[in-house]
């Protein structure tokens, strides 16, 4: 009877643990900041997905160039 009560108690933990990372993933899905979680696991594990996302924070941080005199306004 222990060993049922342990197995249940387990796979008690681990439905709570994934549902958790489940919440936490519909959260950063939804307002965002997905990199700052991943950011280190993106640099071990997948280096090349790691420097685009710096480069599109780099980007994302550009300001929008001035138009010059003499250039046609969209």
């Amino acid at each position: 009877m222990d060993g049922l009560v342990a197995l249940l108690m387990t796979l008690a933990i681990f439905g709570v643990v994934l549902a958790g990372l489940a919440w936490i993933a519909s959260r950063v899905r939804r307002r965002g900041g997905g990199g700052s979680l991943m950011g280190p696991f993106d640099e071990i594990w997948h280096p090349a997905a790691n420097r685009a996302r710096i480069e599109t924070d780099v980007q994302e941080e550009r300001p929008a160039p001035s138009p010059l005199p003499g250039d046609r306004l969209l």
